[in-house]
This record gives C-alpha cells, sequence and structure tokens, in this order.
C-alpha cells in the first residue's frame, strides 16, 4: 500500500490526546460496534488491513488473523504497559450521510488477546490525530451513541 508517507498530507494540523497513567483504564471511553477497514502502518512502514470491531474517542479495537498479529505484535506478548508498539492508523468515518471522511492517528497498540483460534483483538489507543480526524471519530461515535438511545429515530 505504500510507505510512511502515504500518510502525509500537507495543510492539516495535529492533535495531542492527552497523556495517560503507566497502566490506562482501558474502559475509558464508550465503545461503539462498526465494522469497516483500518490501514496500520508499521514504523518500518509496512501497512496492513484489519477490520474494526469497535470505536470510541480514545482507541479503537480490532480484529485480525494470526498471520496479521505476528506482523504487529511481536512474539504475541501484549505490550507491557509503556512499552506500547507504535503504529499509524488509516480509517474513515461517515461525517454526513454517504460522503466518508479519512482519518489519520498516531497511537499505540496497548492490548493484543486471542478470542478464537485464528481470531485475536488488538487495542489501539489513539495519541494524536492529523486534521479534524478527533472532530470526526468524535461526532461520529456521538451519533452512534445517540441513535443507540433512541432507536425510534432510526426508522423516520
Amino acid at each position: 500500500m505504500g510507505k510512511a508517507t502515504s500518510f502525509q498530507t500537507t495543510h492539516a494540523r495535529r492533535v495531542n490526546m492527552k497523556p495517560l497513567a503507566a497502566k490506562p483504564n482501558l474502559r475509558n471511553q464508550q465503545r461503539v460496534d462498526v465494522s469497516t477497514d483500518i490501514t496500520i502502518e508499521k514504523p518500518d512502514g509496512c501497512c496492513l488491513t484489519c477490520q474494526v470491531s469497535n470505536l470510541s474517542r480514545s482507541g479503537v479495537m480490532l480484529s485480525c488473523d494470526q498471520d496479521t498479529v505476528k506482523q504487529l505484535v511481536p512474539g504475541l506478548k501484549t505490550p507491557a504497559p509503556g512499552h506500547w508498539i507504535e503504529v499509524k492508523t488509516r480509517f474513515s468515518v461517515p461525517v454526513i450521510a454517504n460522503q466518508p471522511v479519512t482519518v489519520l492517528a498516531d497511537g499505540n497498540i496497548v492490548h493484543m488477546r486471542r478470542i478464537a483460534r485464528d481470531e485475536f483483538q488488538i487495542g489501539i489507543q489513539f495519541c494524536e490525530f492529523e486534521g479534524n480526524g478527533f472532530d470526526y471519530v468524535d461526532r461520529y461515535v456521538a451519533k452512534l451513541l445517540s441513535d443507540a438511545r433512541n432507536p425510534s429515530s432510526e426508522a423516520h
């Protein structure tokens, strides 16, 4: 898919996320179930595609097969606090109906667990967004949470 430069934008501002304590609360934001592709770029420029299983304002949970996880998490060992694995993420969220925007965010792999024989979950905590990425994620998560609270509004 390309090298690290593929995530560059010409006029994006960067938004820093608040740093977390050594042992983060993995449930500090409400999550919404989402099924979409996400591209993960490792520091060496290698890009991998995974499936998003849920999204929050502070991070994303991925569903990956064992081969993909082996490439992202050396030795299949969950990263220790403070020794997280840095990655870049690229995924799309719909800002207005049928008009997705691409979100670019730097993050850290902070969680990994095996779900089934060839299915793993990887948790990525966002640490920095490019451009309006945080605003896009914030609006999308808020809309999905609102829709979940008011299911009758979806029928109209």
